[in-house]
């Protein structure tokens, strides 16, 4: 069975990319465009993984990471923070509040692609 992966942002054009990207490395793809929808998205589908931009609006990515992070039922999801911002203090954040891992945009494809099967065990 495929492993389900979430992936949120607001930007309409990395979201299709990462849908196509990931759906064609094998794995079940959800997204959800703004931090309630990650959230929602989750309750309703529970994903092995969520990549996570940090710049969403209604909840950014940090808010999410913190919220799934605080409910043990998804103790076992990765986390992958995705953003623009790479400075030391964000990346700091992230993984304080429980991210398995930071990717600083702009991404190499193969990268993440390496990065979410490491995640999962593959």
């Amino acid at each position: 069975m495929a492993k389900r992966i979430l992936v949120a942002d607001d930007e309409p054009n990395i979201l299709i990319s990462l849908e196509f990207l990931l759906s064609q490395a094998g794995f079940d793809v959800d997204t959800a465009g703004n931090g309630e929808e990650a959230l929602q998205a989750v309750a309703r589908a529970q994903p092995d993984l969520v990549l996570l931009d940090v710049m969403l609006p209604l909840k950014n990515g940090f808010e999410v990471c913190q919220t799934l992070r605080e409910n043990p039922r998804l103790a076992g999801m990765k986390i992958v923070m995705l953003s623009a911002k790479g400075r030391d203090t964000e990346v700091a954040k992230g993984l304080a509040l429980g991210a398995d891992a930071y990717v600083t945009k702009p991404f190499g494809t193969r990268e993440l692609v390496s990065t979410v099967r490491s995640l999962l065990g593959e």
